[in-house]
């Protein structure tokens, strides 16, 4: 969740900077923002706080993967010959910077993002943030390992084949890789097109989908981002599948027996388990790579490779142009039979996962030292998206998230839905990471009202539209802005009103509610089937002179009538 900071933005930046001169780890960066520039934008943020301007991110700090453009700042994919000054910020980077985060540098990564391990750059292998002699895991490496040690808040990558959560599973984070388009990727530079998501990375799952949130949006330089449909949220009985043993082998020593923990302990919170051949998933993960798909990889950086031949093993990774100059050989006959075998795969695979909010999987296979990718760089590359190659090419959702650890190294799982299911993935995670309390809520905090952001701040996602019993009474108070409150009253003198059950991580309850301004409250509430959860009423005192606006059932319809 997002907490309100000590100190401010300046203070924040200037330990930052001096943090990473501490940490020793040059190889996560690619290029830094000097001191006095950040200290500059610092200052201005700190003057907004200070006037009174809300920025939900204020003084967050914030590394950007480096194919994502910040303005004053090159991007070079990881490659200096291809190097070039943007003009402007990417769209997800300027959405966060207008929301207060400062952008502190850009970071290392697999060259123009192809792989999965973080070492193939010239500007070196990113390191492991628990063992410097194991991978980081890549493309988004250098994003990871600055989060991961503390040096930032929030960092962007990208996924393309699980590039924004092997990373983070490796490395003992959150990572976020929202449903295609929702995020526009307006100044990145492309992998795979119509593919590639920008990705967010973060210590705590409420803080990673705050920024998640704040990034989303159309964007008409971006034709192919996209507004889903609202989230329905978890059923009332929600059942998540898993995938049978034979699915589990090769798995590094004791993952499985700890994903089958991970597995009980969402049994253990209701949740359903239901064992699931996942077949045509793997299937579609090995189109990515092996089938015509990865000529898009050469459609995006093949003429600049092509070009510059003659820094191959220098500039240019070895692997990366192997990998990308590859794809020049596919051809249109193949991109047709792949794309419709991908369907034919993507339908198999939905019918697997028919009436289910989920699948949980391991996020990777297992964890290699730097030696062992260099030994077999391809070889050992493949084994890390088993279980996160297909999302994108199916068009799903995924949320990566640790579970503890294995030998003393991190261990992650990831939860991967239909497209438009971030949120109740979200949801599941918080299942799994921490107690949450089910709060229900009727006006200003509604989805699309005007304090909702304070819930996705603290953490919360929206489980389902719900109502009370017949035994409430909804008036209009004078506040700004305006809220309603709700009443209990005799049986038989009330009306079911219309509102939302959200769950709130318990670490981020207790803020949240130490923030509910008089006279609001937040007592126990009955719902329409019968259950009792915590919920947003009101002083009895406060609507001796409110207007009782009972009758529309509910907030949202009150306001859109009368044309509010």
């Amino acid at each position: 969740m997002i907490h309100s900071l000590p100190g401010g933005a300046v203070a924040r930046a200037t330990e930052a900077l001096d943090r990473i001169e501490a940490s020793d780890r040059p190889e996560i960066w690619i290029s830094l923002r000097t001191r006095d520039d950040l200290l500059e934008e610092a200052a201005a943020i700190d003057a907004k706080v200070a006037s009174g301007e809300v920025l939900p991110l204020a003084g967050r700090l914030l590394a950007v993967k480096d194919n994502i453009d910040v303005r004053g700042l090159p991007t070079t994919a990881g490659a200096p010959s291809f190097a070039y000054p943007p003009t402007a910020d990417a769209t997800a980077v300027a959405r966060l910077r207008a929301a207060g985060a400062l952008v502190v540098g850009k970071t290392n990564l697999d060259q123009f993002a192809t792989g999965l391990v973080g070492t193939r750059s010239p500007y070196g292998a990113v390191r492991n943030a628990w063992d410097p002699s194991r991978i980081s895991g890549g493309s988004s490496s250098g994003s990871a390992v600055a989060v991961a040690l503390g040096l930032v808040d929030l960092a962007l990558g990208t996924d393309t084949a699980g590039s924004g959560r092997v990373p983070a599973a490796l490395n003992g984070i959150v990572g976020v890789k929202p449903s295609r388009g929702l995020v526009p990727v307006t100044g990145v530079v492309p992998a795979c097109y119509t593919l590639d998501c920008v990705t967010v990375f973060a210590r705590d799952l409420g803080s990673a989908r705050a920024a998640a949130e704040l990034m989303a949006g159309p964007d008409p330089s971006d034709p192919l981002s996209r507004t889903l449909p609202a989230d329905a949220g978890l059923p009332p009985a929600p059942r998540v599948a898993v995938p049978t043993g034979e699915h589990l082998d090769g798995l590094a020593p004791g993952w499985a027996a700890a994903f089958r923990a991970v597995a009980a302990r969402l049994a253990a919170a209701g949740i359903e388990i239901v064992e699931t051949d996942i077949s045509p998933l793997l299937e579609a993960a090995r189109l990515l790579y092996d089938g015509a798909f990865v000529a898009e990889r050469y459609a995006a950086v093949g003429s600049h490779l092509e070009a510059n031949r003659h820094l191959i093993g220098t500039d240019l990774d070895p692997t990366v142009a192997a990998i990308v100059l590859a794809g020049a050989s596919a051809t249109a006959a193949d991109w047709a039979r792949d794309v419709a075998h991908l369907a034919r795969l993507g339908a198999a695979g939905k019918e697997a996962l028919a009436g289910c909010s989920a699948l949980l999987t391991p996020t990777t296979t297992w964890h290699p030292t730097l030696a062992e990718v260099a030994a077999d760089p391809v070889g050992a590359n493949a084994r890390m998206g088993r279980y996160t190659n297909f999302a994108n090419l199916l068009d799903m959702a995924s949320l990566a998230i640790p579970a503890g650890q294995v030998g003393g190294l991190p261990f992650g799982v990831m939860l991967t839905g239909a497209a438009g299911s971030d949120r109740t993935l979200a949801a599941l995670g918080h299942t799994l990471l921490s107690p949450c309390v089910d709060l229900f809520v009727v006006g200003a905090h509604l989805s699309g009202q005007p304090l909702n952001h304070q819930l996705v701040e603290a953490g919360a996602t929206l489980l389902r539209p719900v109502s009370t019993s017949a035994d409430y009474r909804l008036f209009a108070l004078e506040t700004a802005p305006p809220k309603p409150g709700l009443v209990r009253v005799a049986a038989g003198n009330g009306v079911p009103i219309e509102g939302e059950l959200w769950r709130v991580p318990a670490a981020g309850f207790g803020t949240f509610v130490g923030g509910v301004p008089a006279p609001m409250v937040i007592g126990k509430a009955t719902l329409s089937d019968g259950s009792s959860v915590s919920g947003f009423l009101v002083e009895p005192i406060a609507v001796e002179k409110a207007a009782d606006i009972s009758a529309y059932g509910g907030w949202r319809r009150y306001r859109s009538e009368q044309g509010l």
